[in-house]
């Protein structure tokens, strides 16, 4: 094998693709719980009805932008991070820890200050982690198998969205007050799920590596980039950026258009369906473009999915009965999905090696950026709702701004040049 500061050329076992990505499962079940169904139910008990997007998106937003820059950071200092247990685990340890303290605080919360901490230090833990789980993947996949690891990690993520979605959309009652118990159920997964990882992800020892940068340092080093060097690097997560402004839309204030458009009575079950409609075009289509985009290259299939989650927006817009929003958001959930795996294995392709933390950890400038820029639609729905009550001018607007975005991501992947194949010569994008 390779110094831990490259990629593994071992051809991956499905055991070692397994344990590098079941920690996503125990990640995406708590924030699908917590952004999806938890937080925006708790909330409707301590903000103004007309001010509910807005508080939603705010809180919501703050955390992402501290996500998006701890995410970053805490991949950085993994890069140079020096034991005998690897350079990846033991930050990923260290916020696990800690994550379940700011859970144990979000149980018990009863009112918008305890939400805040507990959430906000979610962010920060959480995120702590997430950089350095980020490195795995390139770091013990050689290129060849980075479509079907990118697939694998994408269908955990899915299915930690499905259980959460479905089974806290059925167990978290409307009338509750605090988290509770849900928040005790998202610790024993997180503890699970990460567990695996940590203790049989194959990791060497990095203490051949210098010694740990202090997060200042860590600053420093991630701002030495050589951006024109890694130019299609920078343009595709600009495409995942512009992408997922519209899709963290929807997804942030689903709960309240189900609320307030389909007229649901228990609109935080129907929620946690609807999602799941949309999750589940996206797992349908995640892993069959996991091995297409190992065959044909990632970049077409950006294309066909930003066209395909412009079309799922633009029915979302007409949907009217529960009925109807589950079909028309399976359209859009299978462009995200098709997205998200081609999106991912071409960031892996193009991130240098020797730096796979501190690029990977990068992407969450689109990914968290994206979801907190999408945050602030929620004064535009307020304001647009009150405009004429009873239209719903917001949520028409959130669909039609999803589209419109998805559209422009396919047209900024002019930019990206994909790397060549063997055999292949040097072609530039058009």
């Amino acid at each position: 094998m390779t110094s831990a500061s490259a990629t593994s050329t071992r051809r991956a076992s499905a055991w070692d693709l397994f344990a590098l990505n079941v920690c996503w499962i125990g990640l995406a079940f708590m924030w699908n719980s917590l952004h999806n169904i938890l937080l925006p139910a708790v909330l409707l008990h301590y903000v103004p009805d007309e001010r509910k997007n807005t508080i939603l998106g705010l809180l919501t937003g703050a955390g992402l932008v501290i996500a998006m820059v701890v995410q970053p950071v805490s991949g950085a200092i993994s890069d140079r991070w020096a034991s005998r247990w690897g350079r990846r685990r033991p930050l990923i340890v260290i916020g696990l820890l800690f994550d379940f303290v700011f859970l144990g605080i979000l149980a018990f919360a009863g009112g918008i200050p305890a939400l805040a901490i507990g959430y906000l230090g979610l962010q920060i833990s959480s995120n702590l982690a997430h950089g350095p789980m980020q490195g795995l993947l390139p770091d013990r996949v050689p290129p060849d198998g980075l479509g079907r690891g990118s697939a694998l990690k994408n269908s955990f993520d899915i299915g930690g969205m499905i259980v959460a979605l479905l089974f806290m959309g059925r167990l978290f009652s409307p009338e509750a007050t605090r988290l509770g118990g849900s928040a005790g159920i998202v610790i024993a997964v997180m503890a699970v799920s990460t567990g695996i990882t940590v203790l049989w992800a194959r990791e060497e020892s990095s203490l051949h590596l210098p010694k740990g940068r202090s997060v200042g340092e860590s600053l420093k080093e991630m701002a030495r980039i050589d951006w024109r060097k890694n130019a299609p690097f920078a343009w595709l997560v600009v495409v995942r950026l512009v992408f997922f402004l519209g899709v963290y839309g929807i997804q942030a204030f689903a709960q309240y258009y189900v609320r307030d458009v389909l007229k649901a009575e228990n609109f935080v079950q129907v929620t946690g369906d609807l999602l799941a409609a949309i999750v589940f075009g996206i797992l349908a289509f995640s892993f069959i473009s996991g091995f297409l985009s190992d065959r044909v290259g990632p970049k077409p299939l950006h294309v066909a999915a930003a066209l395909l989650a412009a079309v799922g927006s633009v029915l979302m817009l007409m949907a009217r009965t529960p009925t109807t929003a589950l079909i028309f958001g399976g359209v859009l959930g299978a462009g995200v999905g098709v997205f998200l795996t081609a999106n991912w294995a071409l960031l892996n392709q193009l991130a240098p090696p020797e730096e796979a933390g501190k690029f990977m950890g990068l992407t969450n400038l689109a990914t968290a950026g994206g979801g907190a820029l999408a945050r602030l639609f929620g004064p535009a729905i307020d304001g647009l709702n009150l405009l004429q009550p009873g239209a719903n001018l917001g949520y028409s607007f959130l669909f039609i701004s999803s589209a419109v975005f998805a559209v422009i991501s396919a047209l900024i992947l002019r930019r990206v040049v994909a790397p060549q194949k063997k055999g292949e010569t040097s072609v530039q994008s058009v």
